[in-house]
């Protein structure tokens, strides 16, 4: 005789809200789609600039629309949380020997976070802004 083993019912769509924790990884996991898009309408934008002066405005002009806008705020948020999620991630997964230990979880967080700061900081002269 076959015995029936229990299967919990889990809905198929919503099955993420009841954990806070499951709800933060499908913010995680929808962030990186906002990330792809991103990256789409940067290449479109090089695509537009090798295509000649007048496709490169319209593809600026497109980008000065109230809902390019929005999606480049959404973007840049997403980005945001995916990079922090990421960096406090960091320490599960590099591990850095130093000498009998290894380095704290919280200094490789905070090394991350520094060479965010820098890398930003040294674009922003870069391109001009500071």
């Amino acid at each position: 005789m076959s015995r029936k083993p229990f299967v919990r019912p889990v809905p198929a769509t919503t099955w993420y809200m009841r954990n806070g924790r499951y709800l933060r990884y499908m913010a995680r996991e929808v962030s990186s789609l906002f990330i792809g898009l991103y990256m789409a309408g940067l290449a479109m934008g090089l695509m537009r600039l090798a295509q000649g002066p007048d496709a490169w405005n319209a593809y600026l002009t497109a980008l000065s629309s109230p809902l390019a806008l929005v999606f480049h705020v959404l973007a840049f948020a997403f980005a945001t949380y995916h990079a922090t999620t990421w960096f406090n991630a960091t320490p599960k997964a590099m591990r850095i020997r130093w000498g009998d230990g290894y380095v704290p979880g919280p200094t490789v967080v905070r090394a991350h976070y520094a060479l965010w700061g820098l890398v930003s900081l040294v674009i922003l002269v870069l391109v001009g802004v500071i």
